[in-house]
């Protein structure tokens, strides 16, 4: 494997692991960011049942903690 592929690959597991801890610890700003992206290309957006989004918003942040944990136990592997 090249170092241009490992350090892709370490940036991307990088990436959804920051992103999955800012979903899981601060589901609100995550979606109020959503909102107002929305906003800005004319949709308005409003959910249900805020307290199911923030759920449903925490239960992705921890999916994506794992799959990236995941990731980076395999490719550590690979790599080793």
């Amino acid at each position: 494997m090249s170092i241009l592929t490992i350090l892709i690959v370490a940036l991307l597991i990088l990436t959804g692991l920051i992103v999955g801890l800012f979903l899981f610890l601060n589901p609100t700003a995550a979606i109020e960011i959503q909102k107002n992206f929305y906003a800005r290309i004319n949709w308005m957006i409003k959910p249900i049942s805020m307290s199911k989004e923030i759920r449903n918003t925490k239960i992705m942040g921890l999916c994506l903690l794992v799959i990236g944990f995941a990731t980076l136990v395999y490719f550590a592997m690979r790599l080793f």
